[in-house]
């Protein structure tokens, strides 16, 4: 079962693809910042949640070996009571010292090979778990900056864009007025002639 981080960021790539590109461009896409911040904003509440997540798996660590020191001490405490009982009896005293050797060597033998495997398992639980949690944070921290980066992109272009419409239009506007602009034109010659006029 996939995490909420990772849903969110097929989301986040689903969006991505759905967006239509820009005029002209075959690079960049017009997104919806809304759409986007909420997505974004919600991979910040659940990046914390997920990363409690596998520290709790790496803490499993302790409950494994915990686990494994039990067993490996039930083992050693049987032997030692099955010892007794051969010691106790006189007449087979050596014998029994030689089984219980034996039976303990054994019992110290089966408790390091659980604690070996427990802690070979603990290590790599914890080096998943981390290194899932990395390539998460690396994902989003890409997904991040590419925004950033486009934001930033499209933000400028837009002005620029917006700037060379407004031109345009001024201009169409003017060319539904042109007898006014011509009698403006003469209406500001002949004040200037009698400005001169009055100068001399």
């Amino acid at each position: 079962m996939s995490s909420r981080i990772e849903q969110l960021i097929d989301e986040l790539e689903e969006y991505i693809e759905s967006c239509k590109p820009k005029f002209m461009s075959s690079s960049e896409i017009i997104v919806n910042k809304e759409e986007i911040d909420e997505l974004l904003r919600e991979l910040r509440m659940k990046t914390p949640d997920e990363i409690r997540r596998y520290q709790k798996i790496i803490s499993n660590k302790e409950a494994i070996l915990n686990d494994a020191r039990a067993k490996a001490q039930a083992l050693i405490d049987e032997a030692t009571v099955h010892t007794n009982e051969l010691i106790s009896e006189h007449e087979i005293m050596q014998q029994a010292y030689a089984q219980a050797n034996g039976i303990v060597a054994t019992a110290a033998r089966q408790a390091q090979e659980i604690l070996d495997k427990a802690t070979m398992e603990a290590n790599e639980l914890r080096m998943q778990a981390s290194r899932y949690t990395e390539e998460r944070l690396g994902e989003l921290e890409s997904i991040v900056l590419s925004a950033i980066q486009s934001s930033s992109t499209n933000y400028d272009k837009l002005l620029g864009s917006l700037g060379q419409y407004r031109d345009l239009i001024q201009s169409n506007i003017r060319a539904f007025h042109p007898v006014e602009d011509s009698l403006d034109g003469i209406s500001m010659d002949k004040h200037s002639d009698n400005d001169s006029l009055d100068v001399l």
